[in-house]
């Protein structure tokens, strides 16, 4: 790992270190997608965003501004960053997220609330108290901040009287299911997917679509935890076709995510490769259940005669008549 790269990843530790999340959000941004749901605060059983979605328009920001400083004299002042950032919140600096970009990751996150209703299920939401899960840092090695931030989490959880999770994407239910029961030894939370609560529910559409989508599989969802025909069934149930792709199911093509900010030419790359195999399947739209691969498509997509979807919209207009 070159000093750059490592200066970067350690911005991003030293935040949840000091700050509880690798890019801290008020609770006025963290919470904006669920104004006028009228969402129950906590409960037993609630709906856990772990920030993903949220933080997705701030993460491509800071990815880009990185990547231009990257071929400047200014790379080498990246250690000064880590330094202040240590006092003062220095991230935002480099991460303004475009207002557009974060209304439409929020709306993504009201079309699975709001899928969740219509499919009777009664959830809560620990609004401003909800914390990051911590999946960027795990993904780029950070184990001793890991270990302190899950205890952290768990500790809120369990003073809310939390007893099961409702997560949104697929690192997040990684971390919250699996690695925080590596971590603590008595760890009793009970951790779905929406995909996973929707397919137990015998939903009936609200209309049919004849369209036809291919589907990319997260390789977290796939691969670790086993959720494959659970969204291929809600979307042959709303009577839309899915087309496999050659690499597909457990064996999904990597999106290229989530080093996209550290390694931006090897994500580009591999997100272009997969996009070629999404494309082969005759589809003019293609359909992603984790925000990170959906981002990295919809980057290697901005020329192509592709459209890539966030699962979520086309579940919501085949089974939700809920103008919200």
């Amino acid at each position: 790992m070159n000093q750059s790269i490592g200066d970067i990843v350690g911005i991003l530790a030293d935040n949840l270190a000091l700050r509880k999340s690798v890019m801290p959000l008020s609770a006025k941004q963290s919470t904006a997608w669920a104004k006028g749901l009228n969402i129950p605060h906590g409960g037993t059983c609630v709906l856990y965003t772990g920030h993903m979605y949220q933080l997705l328009p701030y993460i491509s920001t800071m990815q880009k501004q990185t990547e231009m400083v990257r071929s400047t004299p200014l790379v080498h002042t990246f250690w000064i960053g880590r330094l202040i950032n240590k006092f003062i919140n220095t991230t935002w600096f480099m991460a303004r997220a475009d207002a557009k970009q974060k209304k439409i990751y929020n709306r993504r996150l009201r079309n699975i609330a709001l899928l969740l209703r219509k499919a009777n299920v009664d959830f809560g939401y620990l609004y401003g108290k909800e914390l990051y899960a911590g999946a960027l840092v795990s993904d780029l090695g950070g184990k001793d901040i890991l270990e302190a931030h899950a205890r952290r989490v768990y500790a809120m959880l369990k003073s809310e009287g939390v007893k099961s999770i409702i997560t949104v994407d697929p690192h997040t239910t990684d971390m919250l299911k699996d690695m925080y029961a590596t971590i603590i030894p008595d760890y009793d939370i009970e951790v779905k997917s929406y995909l996973e609560v929707l397919a137990e529910k015998d939903m009936i559409p609200c209309k049919k679509n004849e369209g036809e989508l291919a589907i990319h599989d997260s390789c977290v969802y796939a691969r670790y935890m086993n959720t494959i025909e659970q969204p291929r069934k809600l979307l042959a149930n709303a009577g839309i076709t899915v087309k496999e792709p050659a690499q597909t199911g457990k064996f999904t093509q990597c999106c290229g995510g989530p080093v996209e900010a550290l390694y931006p030419e090897k994500a580009r790359k591999f997100a272009k490769e997969r996009l070629e195999q999404l494309k082969a399947t005759g589809c003019k739209e293609a359909v992603a259940m984790c925000p990170i691969c959906l981002q990295n498509l919809e980057h290697a997509a901005e020329t192509e005669d592709i459209t890539i979807r966030d699962i979520s919209e086309c579940l919501y207009e085949a089974y939700c008549d809920d103008p919200s």
